[in-house]
């Protein structure tokens, strides 16, 4: 008695084990492939923003000591956008190994369904979606808010402040080229100094009224009283005419006080809705503001989806290779992502009223998953015989 209540618990262990040994080996194959595709992927995304800062750096734009802090902040927004298409090809890649090597069809040969298969893919692409909704509900936003009051504070520094020896830097309007041949280590003191500018007033600028000055030393000044910062030329010349006229007018000076232009901060309407807490939009009712509340709800629930499209699509035969459905799967999913953006601009241009239409575009790809779902299973149930063949076989 005691060996046969042994045996059969060891026979209902090994009937629990198994399942969680294929769950295991499915969610492992799953994630390391998903990884895999998201960093590249993210490798991608930030190498393209990355160099699009140090051409700025380069312009004399930002600092290139905040190039790094500005890819950190970052990070967390191009991590919502890249994880749900890892996910997509990274269930696409692992599934159609697992068809290819002929795992997927011994499994099925055990009994093990499509259904079993869409609810163990299911369980990781919910860490997922967690994920990518703690990215686009809190860090995020958190992140746009610190680039964009980083950037904001690049933006308050004089142009001078980025100025390189010997080289040209251009203003932010562009009304200005400075050019100095040495600085002072705090950058406040500029040797040698070119300036070329155009003309003071509108008249002066439709004329094509240039300014040329020149000087030997230029020294930054704030006025207490108003905080303007003017640049002070000594020893110097300035000419002033239109290019290709002869009437140019010639100034000697021994000081010089130029005016500098104050900073165009970021504030624009977009910037201030992506650094927006989650909480702010919720407290809102702008439709417009509504729609980005919305989008980052969405992306944790496109996750949900395209697991689900991507456990029928996956299904590859040998003879077809392991590529044969990744390039159908990917022009769905662009689809699936570009349909949900254009619905999100549409709301916040006004051309959609109600910002909950939104969550109209989520369930016809749902559907879609499901019903691919089913056709597979449809295909693979087997047939009856009728009842004189087998009669006639079993004889």
């Amino acid at each position: 008695m005691h060996f046969e209540s042994r045996f059969r618990h060891t026979a209902v262990t090994k009937e629990y084990i198994r399942p969680v040994i294929i769950f295991r080996y499915l969610c492992r194959e799953l994630l390391f492939a998903t990884l895999a595709v998201s960093a590249v992927l993210l490798l991608m995304v930030m190498s393209g923003r990355f160099v699009k800062y140090l051409a700025e750096a380069a312009a004399g734009d930002i600092s290139a000591n905040i190039l790094f802090s500005l890819m950190g902040f970052r990070l967390p927004g191009f991590l919502e956008l890249v994880l749900p298409l890892g996910l997509f090809v990274g269930i696409l890649l692992a599934y159609g190994r697992l068809y290819i090597e002929s795992e997927m069809t011994v499994l099925h040969a055990c009994g093990f369904s499509d259904w079993r298969l869409l609810v163990y893919t299911l369980a990781p692409a919910l860490m997922v979606a967690l994920f990518v909704a703690s990215m686009s509900l809190y860090f995020s936003p958190a992140g746009v808010a610190r680039s964009t009051n980083l950037l904001n504070i690049e933006k308050a520094r004089n142009e001078f402040d980025h100025l390189v020896p010997k080289k040209f830097i251009s203003t932010s309007g562009g009304r200005a080229v400075y050019y100095a041949e040495s600085l002072s280590e705090d950058k406040s003191t500029m040797q040698d100094v070119f300036l070329a500018e155009l003309g003071a007033t509108e008249e002066e600028t439709e004329a094509n009224h240039q300014v040329v000055t020149r000087a030997k030393e230029g020294v930054q000044q704030v006025d207490p009283e108003t905080g303007l910062r003017y640049l002070v030329l000594r020893d110097g010349y300035r000419y002033a005419g239109v290019p290709g006229q002869r009437d140019y007018r010639q100034m000697e000076f021994a000081t010089y006080e130029v005016l500098l232009e104050s900073p165009q901060l970021r504030n624009r309407w977009r910037d201030r809705m992506e650094s927006a807490t989650t909480l702010q939009l919720l407290d809102s009712d702008d439709p417009r503001e509504k729609a980005f509340l919305y989008w980052r709800f969405s992306l944790p629930t496109l996750v949900l989806v395209v697991a689900v499209l991507a456990v029928p699509l996956s299904r590859t035969n040998p003879r077809q290779g392991r590529f044969a459905k990744m390039i159908p799967a990917v022009l769905l999913y662009i689809t699936y992502l570009v349909i949900l953006q254009g619905v999100r601009g549409a709301i916040e241009d006004g051309k959609i009223a109600n910002p909950a239409v939104i969550w109209l575009v989520h369930p016809p790809f749902l559907l879609l998953g499901l019903l691919l779902l089913v056709a597979r299973n449809w295909r693979r149930k087997p047939k009856l015989r009728p009842e004189g063949i087998k009669g006639a076989t079993n004889a």
